[in-house]
């Protein structure tokens, strides 16, 4: 019998973990983006039910894609921070509205809530945005009613995030695993939900990174609460005062609903009250008090004389016109935003419905007229890219490559570059130099299936503004339209901050 002779591992390489990012996202952005496209038309029921199945698995199968990779990258070199300023409500905000229409989805609600003046820390935002992502998506994998929460506050000089659930969650023996790679709570279960159980691993890498720590306790819901706590520089800021002897009730069934508008009315220095139902609600408050109302619990037509809110999922924006016939003074859109919601409760009767429109979650369209330059090789990829783009009102130049970006930049103006990275022939770093070698400071977002932030930096310093990951989603594209386009609000040719 021959012997085949022993060799050691090889240790994958930074560079081919990035090749396989961009070979396993290339594809997946084409079967994702194409299935969100095919759920948008008229299909027959059992059409729409293998179609959703379709992108259901394909979400599934990235989420692993991003979870082996990650891991594997994590463990072949040492992990790099890039501590900069990062807002922790705005963070928290970001991760809730990224994740809402997956736990809409699943009929939960997704909130969240800081303490007044919780300020600015000092950190590695795309590592922590991490950290919170995995935690809130696996709490709407495993939570089937109720909702996730997402807060932030100080403790003992440390600042700590807990994303806590109304899920299962998870016994005293499985604590002791649960952040280990493959170290599922429970196993069986999590076969059947899907997952590889490196997500809690991956997070407690990055923690210790930040010579933090992360656990897991029981939430004040009945379900999980996972926690991240680190000794994060803290810049705490002046309290919210906007709401200073301002009463507002609150009707919601869902507690997750109901804390967030509680901690977030008390965090812009008002009082809130919370009600089982409209009719508590109005007795225990003023008739110059403001009431917000879900939209499950809202009356066919607004009470005479009182200022009623309605709390609104985007996808029922639709009801914005009955409403408005109906009498309410307003709406809000969940998840929550505490400036919209202190300065809608401040308006009170006088901000009609429409005056809501200015919430970007419902805008018909991102950039209307904007003309791009769409610089993609891949058809399927430039297929999907250029429909979306379409959708938000948008004017589509396309190129194939860098050589071909450069020719039509030196003949036409545009608003926006999304630039691929991967091309045959000039890469899209080595176009984004040429580019801003030529003087051109049209706002450019690299469009690319690189997704490690080491990439990310790559194209920054290359002269890109933005960094968008395949597979591209709308919501990303829209923002990412938001803060480039004339409606981000830039509409001559100084140059642009970059966003980093």
């Amino acid at each position: 019998m021959t012997k085949v002779p022993h060799r050691p591992a090889t240790r994958v390489s930074a560079e081919q973990l990035a090749w396989l990012s961009h070979e396993f996202r290339t594809p997946l952005n084409g079967v994702l983006g194409m299935a969100r496209l095919l759920e948008g038309t008229s299909l027959t029921q059992e059409q729409r039910a293998y179609v959703t199945a379709l992108r259901e698995s394909g979400e599934h199968l990235l989420g692993l894609v991003n979870d082996v990779l990650d891991f594997a990258r994590l463990g072949a070199d040492k992990i790099e921070l890039h501590p900069a300023p990062v807002e922790v409500e705005a963070l928290l905000r970001s991760v809730c509205e990224l994740l809402a229409p997956r736990a809409q989805e699943k009929g939960l609600e997704i909130a969240w809530a800081a303490p007044a003046g919780i300020g600015v820390i000092v950190a590695d935002e795309g590592r922590l945005r991490q950290i919170l992502l995995n935690f809130a998506g696996n709490a709407i994998k495993f939570t089937t009613k109720g909702g996730v929460l997402v807060t932030a506050c100080e403790s003992q000089g440390h600042l700590r995030f807990c994303v806590e659930d109304s899920g299962p969650g998870v016994s005293e023996a499985a604590r002791e695993t649960i952040f280990e790679a493959f170290g599922q709570a429970d196993p069986t279960r999590d076969i059947q939900l899907g997952g590889a159980g490196l997500g809690l691993a991956i997070a407690r890498k990055l923690a210790l990174a930040m010579e933090g720590e992360v656990g897991v306790a029981t939430s004040s819901f009945g379900g999980a609460a996972f926690w991240f706590e680190a000794p994060l520089p803290h810049q705490p800021q002046r309290p919210d005062r906007s709401l200073a002897r301002r009463t507002i009730a609150v009707v919601c069934a869902n507690p997750i609903v109901t804390e967030a508008a509680r901690r977030q009315v008390e965090a812009a220095g008002g009082r809130a009250v919370i009600a089982d139902d409209l009719v508590e609600a109005l007795a225990a408050t003023r008739p110059s008090d403001v009431v917000l109302v879900d939209r499950d619990l809202a009356p066919a037509a607004a009470p005479a004389k009182r200022a009623l809110l309605v709390l609104l999922t985007p996808e029922e924006r639709g009801e914005i016109e009955t409403l408005r016939a109906a009498g309410f003074a307003g709406y809000l859109i969940k998840p929550l935003r505490r400036a919209s919601l202190a300065e809608r409760v401040l308006a009170e009767r006088t901000a009609a419905l429409a005056k809501n429109a200015e919430d970007e979650r419902i805008a018909p369209a991102a950039a209307p007229g904007a003309r791009i330059l769409l610089v993609e090789d891949n058809p399927i990829n430039a297929l999907l890219a250029r429909t979306l783009l379409t959708r938000e009102g948008c004017r589509v130049d396309q190129a194939g490559g860098g050589e071909e970006a450069i020719a039509a930049l030196t003949v036409g103006e545009y608003d926006l570059i999304l630039m691929d990275m991967r091309m045959p022939g000039m890469s899209g770093l080595e176009a984004a130099q040429r580019v801003r070698a030529l003087g051109v400071r049209t706002p450019m977002v690299a469009l690319t299936a690189n997704a490690f932030e080491e990439d990310r930096h790559a194209c920054l310093a290359a002269g890109m503004d933005d960094f968008l990951v395949k597979p591209l989603t709308p919501d990303a594209l829209r923002a990412a339209l938001g803060r480039w386009t004339a409606g981000g609000g830039w509409t001559d040719g100084t140059e642009r901050a970059k966003f980093a």
